[in-house]
């Protein structure tokens, strides 16, 4: 069973949803019981970066998740936000970020003529063949919305790539840590294969 880390940052909802769809067992909890019975764990993420980990650092589950993540070394999977709160600190603010990932999110700084945010769908480029991109075609899109993006400190920790202006990390691994920056729950069916994906590692 997969938990759906409920600190209040995230459509948690749609993302379970899209788990039934591909007949993945989860739920949405913040309970500390049922998050140490959890196979696995979804951290959603959607808003700033600062305000994300605060809530997810002064929930009541938060140190049971870091043993069960870091000691037991339980799959844990970040969507948006919650790949940039594994990663060091953030200019978006001024917090720490969990570090579990060695990298840092900076804000894009690309050409006037590309919006900020990066909004829409674009082609995510797996590094190797990750299981969590197993049965994806070369051509997969995916969802994203930022403004900021993950810059990894160690090239074995990206796991796939995109471009917006410049080539960008949309996929994070270390260990059992897993990170995406774009939405799989608004990808139709190359978000429902990746999450078919998490759910079978």
């Amino acid at each position: 069973m997969i938990a759906i880390l409920d600190y209040g940052m995230g459509n948690v909802k749609s993302i379970q949803n899209m788990f039934k769809k591909v007949g993945v067992e989860s739920i949405i909890t913040a309970d500390i019981d049922t998050i140490k019975k959890a196979d696995k764990y979804l951290l959603p993420g959607v808003g700033s970066f600062d305000h994300g980990i605060r809530n997810l650092k002064n929930s009541s589950f938060f140190e049971t998740l870091e043993e069960e993540v870091l000691e037991n070394k339980k799959p844990i999977l970040g969507i948006c936000l919650g790949m940039q709160l594994l990663t060091n600190s953030s200019e978006e603010g001024t917090e720490k970020g969990l570090g579990w990932i060695d990298a840092v999110t900076q804000k894009f700084t690309v050409h006037d003529s590309l919006p900020i945010p990066h909004m829409g769908w674009n082609r995510v480029n797996p590094i190797d063949r990750s299981t969590l991109f197993k049965g994806l075609a070369d051509e997969n899109r995916f969802y994203f919305v930022h403004s900021y993006h993950v810059v990894c400190h160690h090239r074995e920790n990206i796991l796939a790539t995109s471009e917006y202006g410049y080539e960008f990390t949309s996929g994070i691994q270390k260990e059992n840590i897993f990170g995406v920056q774009f939405h799989p729950e608004k990808s139709h069916r190359f978000g429902m294969q990746l999450l078919k994906n998490f759910g079978e590692i």
